[in-house]
C-alpha cells in the first residue's frame, strides 16, 4: 500500500473515533441489500487483496447482477485509496480484459453513466469537507488533525473531494465497497470506522449484517468473522452500551 492511502485510512479512522456522537444508532429500515449492492462486496474485497483469479468471476457476477461497466470501473478506481495504485490498476486491467472477452463472445454489457463532470471553479476542498462531515456525522477536527493538519487537507481535497464527489456511485455503494475491502485487508481500526460511516450514510444495521453473510459466502470466513465482531462493537457503541 502506498504512503498516501495508508495516511488517509489512519486519519479517517482517527476522525471517526473523535467525532462520532454517543448513542448515534442508525434507523433499521429492514430493506435488504439488492443484488447490485451485494455484488460490490466480493469485487472490492478481491481487488483489495489482489486475488485476480477470484476477481474475474466476481466481476462477471456483478455485471449479471445489473452493475454497469461504469459503476464497476468506478469501484475499482476507488479501491486505490485503500489498497494502493498497483492493485487498483491490476483490477482495472482484469476488468478491461474480461469485457473484451465477453464482447468477442457476443455479450453486450451495459456501459452505464460515467460521473457528471465537476463544474469549473468548484471549490473541491469545500465540497469534500461537506462530504467528510456527512460521512463522519460531525465536523472532523482535533486530535491527529491538529498534529498533522495537511492530512485533513488531503482527505477533504482528494478522498472526499476528487473521489467521493464523483456521482458514478452513491455514498452507500462506496461504503459497502470500502467495508468489504477493509475486511479483506484485515485493517481493523479502519474497518470499524467505515462500519460507522456506512451507518451514517444510510446503510442499515440489517444490511450490514447481510453484508457479513455475503462476505462469509463469497469472500471467506476470516473477513466475515472480523467484520461481524467489529460490527457488534459498533452497534453497541452507537446504542450507548
Amino acid at each position: 500500500m502506498s504512503a498516501r492511502p495508508r495516511l488517509w485510512l489512519a486519519a479517517f479512522a482517527a476522525a471517526l473515533h473523535f467525532v462520532l456522537p454517543p448513542g448515534a444508532a442508525a434507523a433499521d429500515t429492514g430493506v435488504a441489500l439488492d443484488a447490485r449492492q451485494q455484488s460490490l462486496a466480493p469485487i472490492a474485497a478481491f481487488t483489495a487483496s489482489g486475488d485476480l483469479e477470484r476477481l474475474k468471476p466476481a466481476l462477471a457476477a456483478g455485471l449479471a447482477a445489473g452493475l454497469t461497466v461504469a459503476e464497476i470501473r468506478e469501484a475499482l478506481v476507488q479501491m486505490y485509496a485503500y489498497a494502493g495504485f498497483p492493485r487498483s490498476l491490476n483490477a482495472l486491467g482484469a476488468f478491461a480484459a474480461l469485457l473484451e472477452e465477453r464482447q468477442k463472445s457476443g455479450i453486450q454489457d451495459t456501459p452505464g453513466r460515467d460521473a457528471t463532470p465537476i463544474p469549473p471553479g468548484t471549490d473541491i476542498r469545500a465540497r469534500g469537507r461537506d462530504i467528510q462531515t456527512k460521512i463522519a456525522g460531525r465536523e472532523v477536527k482535533g486530535g491527529v488533525f491538529d498534529f498533522a493538519p495537511i492530512i485533513n487537507e488531503y482527505l477533504q481535497t482528494h478522498l472526499f473531494g476528487d473521489i467521493f464527489l464523483r456521482d458514478a456511485l452513491d455514498f452507500q455503494q462506496r461504503e459497502i465497497a470500502t467495508v468489504a475491502a477493509l475486511a479483506a485487508l484485515g485493517v481493523e481500526p479502519q474497518l470499524r470506522s467505515h462500519l460507522h460511516a456506512a451507518l451514517n450514510v444510510g446503510v442499515s444495521e440489517a444490511q450490514l449484517k447481510q453484508l457479513v453473510s455475503v462476505l462469509r459466502e463469497k469472500v471467506g470466513a476470516e473477513a466475515a468473522g472480523r467484520t461481524e465482531r467489529l460490527l457488534d462493537g459498533v452497534l453497541q457503541a452507537r446504542a450507548g452500551k
